[in-house]
């Protein structure tokens, strides 16, 4: 049962995301079909800081469905249940996590919170309590199995007192705009650290694959040049709005 860390790899980009969405921007605003124009894009017959410009420049105006036919797709492992219960809220988006149905876990690993990492009395009872959640767990199973239940039915009842804590892995994929919309209220100081953690991992990756749209992604603050979250929960990096 030891303590899992986070990781966060980068499974899939819709391919030359960058001019699909010059592609889509262009046909909003154009007479002809871009399907003449596609193969003119991938040959470069129109170069990436042109095609960048232009999708500024539109993007500015407040115009971003056409960014939606851009998707990317991400591994995560190292994560809680308490982080997987936030993270599917996002709705417009696949998900695909491990099952504890399934996948027996009479040995998980676990999340450990820095700040009951820090406190040795803290660590003590947590390390305490998530070794005796497993011994519950693996007895549970064999009570099951004494009572005549098999397979599956084991598992998925004996879950039930696993803890979020538990360590999981969930396969994501969310289009660009849904993902501007995580980083949004993610990457904001405000959220939960852990969640906040992995998505600023998955925004490096946004940024180093599709800059065009990320480069200025983050937490809203970021893009406004001030706190809109009010003087109550402001972490001070920003200014208020009023201010």
């Amino acid at each position: 049962m030891p303590k899992k860390d986070l990781r966060v790899e980068l499974l899939a980009v819709t391919p030359n995301a960058q001019s699909l969405i010059y592609a889509a921007f262009r046909q909003c605003y154009s007479v002809g079909f871009v399907g003449d124009l596609w193969p003119k894009l991938l040959a470069g017959e129109v170069s990436q800081d042109e095609q960048a410009k232009f999708i500024d420049n539109v993007l500015q105006s407040g115009h971003e469905s056409p960014i939606e036919h851009v998707s990317v797709s991400f591994a995560l492992e190292g994560v809680s249940r308490a982080l997987t219960h936030q993270l599917v809220r996002h709705r417009i988006a696949s998900y695909s996590q491990q099952s504890q149905r399934y996948v027996d876990e009479s040995d998980f690993d676990y999340i450990l919170p820095s700040s009951i990492a820090k406190s040795p009395r803290a660590l003590e009872k947590f390390e305490e309590t998530m070794a005796y959640i497993a011994q519950s767990y693996g007895e549970l199973k064999e009570i099951l199995k004494e009572d005549g239940h098999e397979g599956s039915k084991v598992r998925e009842d004996a879950r039930f007192v696993l803890p979020q804590a538990c360590e999981s892995k969930i396969v994501v994929t969310m289009n660009v705009r849904t993902l501007l919309n995580f980083f949004e209220l993610r990457c904001c100081m405000r959220a939960q650290w852990e969640i906040r953690r992995a998505a600023k991992l998955m925004l490096k990756l946004c940024r180093e694959n599709v800059p065009v749209i990320f480069d200025s992604a983050g937490a809203k603050c970021e893009k406004l040049g001030y706190c809109p979250e009010g003087e109550r929960f402001t972490c001070g990096k920003y200014p208020l709005k009023d201010q």
